[in-house]
């Protein structure tokens, strides 16, 4: 990927994304943008999905990097947009998880996320799909989509309720039966969750697949089951520093495709977007169908 001379920017910016609904994004771009190295376009969403409108326009239209200012929802939508194209994806993280950001080293500084854009390079990852809609970080079904549907409703963001809001429907939610046929292999399992990760985590750092890769060619699937209440605490401590491959509760399967079947509606999320899927819910990985920026690809991602 050639990058002499200015770079062709545009930046896709959700206004009210996240913890940071009266962040001056725009004004804040253009102070500390280089203008050195970058031509750059702000563009403002005004729908859902507009965003990956604008990422396909601005792809064909011979941008060198397309720019998601906003939480995972905003992601999700620009990285829908410039799937298999070339384009690279870059992110300034403003919402409330900002998993994809976290697992590739992007500062949660806005102003410093924007400086860095700069000395980025880019990096081609894998993604994944449910039900062919794409996703990046993490989809799954069970317990985190219960938590992500709960999160999505909440007045308050930020780590802190999201750690209350797990450890709230930790109590309360039971488990569920699922068939799950792993690479063509069949496994009936009672379980909590299955997380199909692409990503390490599911934002906020809550590290539900911490030796997940980007760019393996593989998800990581994990279930969580046989755990009691007096076990909460500490799967919640691991959780937050990694150490979740370490309890007897869980387990993690690598694989390409996974296609999981439960009777009846089933409680779904792609990238921490809450969705109800009623029949085989089909998940796989695609290699190397994504570049983005990264500030440092030797930290490993």
């Amino acid at each position: 990927m050639d990058f002499r001379g200015k770079r062709k920017v545009v930046f896709i910016v959700n206004p009210i994304s996240g913890l940071n609904k009266v962040l001056p994004k725009r004004a804040l771009i253009d102070a500390f943008i280089d203008k050195k190295l970058f031509d750059y376009d702000i563009v403002m969403t005004e729908y859902p999905r507009h965003a990956t409108e604008i990422a396909r326009r601005a792809s064909a239209d011979g941008a060198d990097i397309v720019v998601a200012v906003g939480g995972d929802g905003t992601v999700n939508e620009v990285g829908c947009g410039l799937v298999n194209t070339g384009t690279p994806m870059g992110i300034i993280p403003c919402g409330s998880g900002n998993g994809l950001a976290r697992h590739l080293g992007i500062s949660m500084n806005f102003i410093r996320s924007v400086r860095n854009l700069a000395g980025s390079v880019p990096v081609a990852v894998d993604y994944g799909t449910i039900n062919g809609h794409p996703f990046f970080t993490t989809c799954g079904v069970g317990f985190d989509a219960i938590v992500s549907m709960k999160f999505s409703k909440g007045k308050v963001r930020g780590r802190l309720m999201y750690l209350e809001t797990i450890l709230k429907e930790l109590r309360e939610y039971h488990g569920d039966s699922y068939n799950v046929i792993f690479d063509g292999e069949l496994s009936e399992q009672k379980t909590f969750l299955i997380t199909c990760a692409n990503a390490s985590q599911w934002g906020n750092d809550a590290y539900i697949a911490p030796e997940a890769s980007l760019c393996d060619g593989y998800m990581d699937v994990v279930s969580l089951s046989n755990f009691q209440m007096m076990d909460i605490p500490l799967l919640a401590y691991q959780l937050m520093n990694r150490e979740l491959t370490n309890n007897r509760a869980y387990s993690v399967r690598r694989c390409k495709s996974v296609v999981i079947r439960k009777d009846g509606p089933c409680y779904a999320h792609y990238d921490g977007d809450p969705v109800v899927i009623d029949g085989d819910i089909g998940i796989e990985i695609r290699e190397k169908g994504l570049w983005v920026m990264v500030p440092d690809p030797n930290r490993g991602i």
